[in-house]
């Protein structure tokens, strides 16, 4: 299957909006948000604090009259140098280009899964700047294989689990991590597609270089596509 392919598979999985947090938020209860390097506004935002950006997410949701702020696919981003888990020193091989979406509101969320799935794998990723715990999920229909990450949940969300467990479309699959386990950052969902895991178990690159960029980008499409926020 190719790149093109996959992509309208991905996309024909769902017919309009479809919810990856609460749904008790509607579509126009969105926004987007820009969280590149050439945002200007983060110039005056210390984004190595956790709590100074969730202030800036929660003004930036009053400003704009939302409930959720959601973006990032293939946006370069600088609040990664805070981390030596992403930051290196040639420009070239510096992981700072996201592959999943972002979807930022509050700790505690609800988490939902938008397909039929099953558990495929989990993990508390618990480096600075990391995931914090994640779950991964795989799907298959027609069948093709493929697999969606849900990063920065609560610990209590990895409790129970058991690998192969079934999932429904719209279930509850896990809660919304605050700062202290997420990685340390502003209360987030990381939501990605994945369609080769490469042995990955709990886990899956969700920031690239620009030297592995174009084979990220093929075997992790928009996940927009599926979500159609807008």
């Amino acid at each position: 299957m190719t790149s093109n392919d996959f992509k309208r598979f991905i996309e024909n999985l769902s017919q309009g909006f479809t919810p990856v947090v609460s749904s008790k938020f509607y579509k126009d209860d969105y926004v987007a948000i820009d969280l590149s390097e050439v945002n200007s506004d983060l110039d005056n935002v210390d984004v190595s604090s956790s709590k100074a950006f969730e202030t800036y997410i929660k003004q930036y949701l009053l400003k704009n009259d939302a409930l959720v702020a959601w973006g990032g696919y293939n946006e370069i981003r600088g609040i990664y140098r805070r981390s030596t888990h992403f930051n290196q020193q040639d420009p070239e091989t510096e992981r700072n280009i996201h592959l999943g979406i972002d979807v930022w509101c509050d700790a505690g969320t609800e988490i939902l899964s938008p397909l039929d799935g099953e558990i495929h794998s989990f993990k508390n990723n618990d480096n600075y700047g990391d995931y914090g715990p994640t779950i991964i999920l795989k799907h298959v229909f027609k069948e093709i294989t493929f697999y969606t990450l849900y990063g920065h949940l609560t610990l209590a969300s990895l409790s129970d689990l058991k690998v192969g467990q079934n999932v429904k479309a719209k279930d509850v699959i896990a809660y919304l991590g605050d700062a202290s386990v997420n990685g340390d950052y502003a209360p987030h969902l990381h939501f990605q597609i994945i369609k080769d895991m490469q042995g990955n178990v709990g886990d899956y690159p969700g920031v690239s270089n620009k030297n592995n960029l174009a084979f990220y980008l093929e075997n992790c499409p928009d996940p927009n596509l599926l979500l159609k926020i807008e």
